[in-house]
């Protein structure tokens, strides 16, 4: 193909390195990469459960005695078991809804609800920078999709009208699709705003708080609890990939909605059902995550560290108020990958480089991710590197030509 796309033109050059690249060792703070040690901030690993002990034993356990394979078949058919009911009905316990129902994944879990709760007289009204699975799931929707400048609720109200005159015309419903915690920059999405609404338009919301549960509100029930607004959120989708460190995802809302979603969900009805290892190390997850406060007051110490310092030496890290910490900088790709390779092979810091397309151009992002693993130490080891990356970058010290940077080489640090 001749168009490889804005990410797929620096194939050649990233690939191993900057995009794809691979992690060694045991999951924590320091891994190896390329034979290196490195301090790790890219790790979907929010309360440390990855390598928790009490984790991997019932993972293991789990897997000796059930095997990856069961159960065989879709839940509907043949792959229902007690253990994927029990944990639906501890989330719908934890979560305060009626009735919850477990999705294979995350990105296709969102994909599928949206695809299901809207028929063609339906409209959705979704935040500008809501994430690709957000995105693509209304890509399948055959009714009208208005959006709304993110998080603003101006913009999001001159939307439900127009969307008031739709459904009037068409006997549809509204949706209102937003995040609890923005991924990229951090930012909530303005909940509490957006419920009282309610008042004056009627409509349902849908929240995907993959990066609120486990991590906000004051039981770690997410971004709706902490805002104080949980009753307010008709639909709520979260995944087990973030704070439980696996993988999965479910949706929590009232019984019938639930029980429409579990006979109309067609990418649950003809997949095979999560196997139990899976199962019975996310009901684990689910009993650490409520009953060890501990990892979550461990992680906003990491994560309050990092934002004061970062803030201290006068960083731009956005608005953010979640675990999410984007350090934001000024310059195109190629300065971003000689940045990031400077990090990784002088400094031994690994985080993640978001650009152009996921952001504008001219923005960089270096994406970290703290967790209930990372100490203090790590902390002010970062920040002093970051002060050196950002002395380097005013500098031009990263002004190298793409083929430069496409085959990383060390550089003698102060050059």
């Amino acid at each position: 193909m001749q168009d490889r796309g804005p990410l797929g033109r620096h194939a050649k050059a990233a690939h191993g390195y900057y995009m794809f690249p691979q992690l060694e060792g045991e999951i924590g703070p320091h891994m190896r990469f390329r034979g290196k040690e490195v301090l790790n901030w890219s790790l979907n690993n929010y309360l440390g459960l990855a390598n928790h002990p009490e984790v991997r034993q019932a993972d293991a356990d789990a897997a000796a005695q059930f095997g990856m394979a069961a159960p065989m078949g879709a839940r509907m058919m043949s792959g229902d078991t007690k253990y994927h009911v029990q944990l639906e009905q501890e989330l719908s316990a934890f979560m305060g809804y009626e009735d919850t129902m477990l999705m294979n994944f995350g990105y296709q879990g969102i994909m599928s609800v949206i695809e299901a709760l809207l028929d063609r007289h339906d409209v959705a009204v979704y935040d500008a920078e809501s994430h690709a699975c957000i995105i693509d799931g209304l890509r399948q929707h055959l009714g009208k999709r208005l959006v709304y400048p993110h998080n603003d609720m101006a913009g999001l109200e001159r939307q439900l009208q127009r969307a008031t005159k739709l459904t009037a015309e068409n006997n549809g419903a509204i949706l209102v699709i937003t995040e609890g915690v923005f991924g990229m920059s951090g930012n909530e999405g303005k909940l509490k705003e957006i419920v009282e609404l309610k008042k004056k338009y009627n409509f349902r919301l849908l929240v995907d708080d993959a990066h609120g549960f486990g991590t906000m509100g004051p039981t770690g029930a997410g971004t709706a609890e902490h805002q104080g607004v949980g009753a307010g959120v008709d639909v709520y989708f979260s995944t087990f990939a973030k704070s439980m460190a696996s993988i999965g995802a479910f949706v929590s809302s009232e019984a019938q909605v639930i029980e429409y979603l579990r006979y109309n969900t067609r990418s649950q009805i003809f997949a095979k059902a999560l196997p139990l290892p899976i199962v019975v190390g996310a009901l684990k997850r689910l009993e650490l995550l409520r009953t060890r406060p501990e990892l979550r007051e461990k992680l906003w110490t990491i994560v309050d560290a990092l934002k004061t310092g970062f803030r201290a030496k006068g960083f731009n890290i956005g608005t953010t108020t979640a675990p999410v910490i984007p350090v934001v900088l000024n310059g195109d790709e190629t300065l971003a990958m000689a940045m990031v390779q400077d990090l990784r092979e002088n400094f031994g810091i690994f985080c993640s480089i978001v650009v152009y397309p996921v952001i504008p151009r001219g923005m960089i992002i270096l994406r970290i991710i703290p967790t209930a693993v990372h100490e203090l130490a790590d902390v002010e080891r970062t920040i002093t590197t970051f002060e050196e990356i950002q002395r380097r970058l005013t500098a031009g010290f990263y002004n190298k030509s793409y083929e430069e940077v496409a085959m990383p080489v060390p550089v003698a640090v102060g050059e």
